[in-house]
């Protein structure tokens, strides 16, 4: 419990000021009056303390949700109830750790019928566990001078997981009729290898597809029709090292990565290929074995949770060797990573010629929004040029990687943060269409 002065009571006591100096100065001998003026307004302070609602008669709370996805907020609602007579209104704040991030910072709320409710967006900012601190309610006395204060811990944990409700809204955006996935999903009967049936051979269909045995048995022409190919094995191999723990988007990269990781592992599963996970950055983190059907995506995303952040360079050499001891077939290989210059990236592209002699090998790579807007940025004065050239030429370096990614071969996803799941989920359907698998 906290009881101190409002502006209000500061003005009021600093109002007398001025009066006390002109009675010391008009009439020296009755300089003890003018400290009545202070008297009064301490007076009229203690009054207003015993005439407002007593913090002992307030009851905090708060209701949040147990899990909450990175990157996609949810809302936190305290309630201040009072068992007594309560003031006009509360106001509230409440306290989270580094994983959470909370607005706004106070929000004051009508107190109707003894209880002031308010909202707070929670914002979790990095995977692991957040936590609720601090819960503050403080309202004023009835004549405005002194605020009382009431604090609580209310011990509660939240869950900050990969954004798997963002995942499955996303896939299901991406299976519906009009989006570009439903547009190519359609594609999956009719082309690739794969038999599937026969059917009444119809004006536009291949003549390549005309099956002249079952034709003649059946006194008309019959077509083969095919579908895309299933059973492909679909590795999602994720590069924790420190680059991919600096935030793009207000979220770091890694989180990015795994969300677009697991919209691609669900999409896979549905469509019938294998999906494995394999995590790494000075060693591997997490690998996991191959795994068929829609029921398999909880263990994905239970392995994607327990990747954590790094701060180590990332050893491309073991990470990448690991990973193709562990591949007894050809796979496609998507990788997620990021590397500041071709210094960085040249263990990488020494090691993916190797991965890609056997295996389609996909880069998933984040374009740098801030270097662009720092390029694009009309500058202002000398520094804002030098950070421009520099932002130019960093670029011009990623560029430089990426050009020689495509030469040996591998297939680049390269997009902003929050278009990262929808660009690698259509390069894989491309991939399928084209057979490169």
């Amino acid at each position: 419990m906290t009881l101190y002065p409002t502006r209000r009571a500061i003005w009021l006591a600093a109002a007398g000021a001025p009066v006390a100096l002109a009675v010391a100065l008009a009439a020296p001998g009755l300089w003890v009056a003018a400290g009545a003026w202070v008297l009064m307004a301490v007076g009229l302070m203690l009054a207003d303390a015993l005439l407002s609602a007593r913090p002992a008669a307030l009851e905090l709370s708060v209701v949040a949700p147990r899990v909450l996805g990175v990157g996609r907020e949810a809302a936190a609602e305290v309630t201040a109830a009072f068992s007594g007579r309560g003031p006009r209104e509360v106001e509230l704040a409440v306290g989270v750790n580094d994983r959470l991030s909370v607005w706004p910072v106070r929000h004051t709320a009508p107190a109707a019928g003894g209880a002031a409710r308010a909202r707070f967006a929670l914002s979790p900012q990095r995977r692991g566990e957040g936590r609720l601190e601090g819960l503050w309610a403080r309202w004023r006395g009835p004549l405005g001078l002194v605020w009382r204060q009431r604090e609580t811990r209310p011990a509660r944990t939240l869950a900050v997981t990969p954004d798997v409700q963002g995942v499955k809204d996303e896939a299901l955006r991406l299976f519906a009729r009009d989006a570009p996935f439903g547009q190519k999903a359609q594609l999956d009967t009719g082309e690739g290898s794969d038999f599937h049936a026969l059917k009444e051979f119809q004006t536009g269909m291949d003549l390549r597809s005309i099956d002249w045995k079952q034709s003649a048995r059946h006194a008309k022409l019959v077509g083969r029709e095919y579908r895309t190919e299933r059973n492909h094995h679909v590795i999602l191999a994720i590069d924790t090292g420190r680059l991919m723990s600096a935030p793009t988007a207000g979220v770091p990269r890694l989180d990015h990565a795994i969300n677009a990781a697991l919209l691609l592992a669900f999409v896979g599963l549905k469509l019938g290929d294998r999906v494995g996970l394999f995590a790494f950055d000075a060693r591997p983190r997490v690998a996991s074995g191959v795994t068929a059907g829609a029921q398999a995506f909880p263990l994905i995303q239970r392995l994607a949770a327990q990747i954590e952040y790094s701060a180590e360079e990332t050893n491309f050499t073991l990470g990448l060797t690991t990973l193709a001891g562990r591949l007894d077939r050809r796979a496609l290989v998507v990788v997620f990573t990021d590397f500041a210059d071709p210094t960085s990236a040249e263990l990488m592209v020494e090691n993916v010629q190797r991965l890609m002699r056997t295996h389609l090998v996909m880069f998933v790579v984040f374009r740098d929004q801030e270097l662009e807007d720092l390029v694009r940025a009309e500058p202002q004065d000398a520094d804002d040029v030098s950070r421009a050239v520099v932002a130019g030429a960093l670029l011009r370096q990623r560029e430089v990687v990426v050009a020689r990614l495509k030469r040996l071969g591998a297939q680049i996803v390269e997009a902003k943060a929050g278009e990262l799941g929808p660009a690698l989920v259509n390069a894989y359907l491309d991939a399928k269409r084209r057979e490169l698998l």
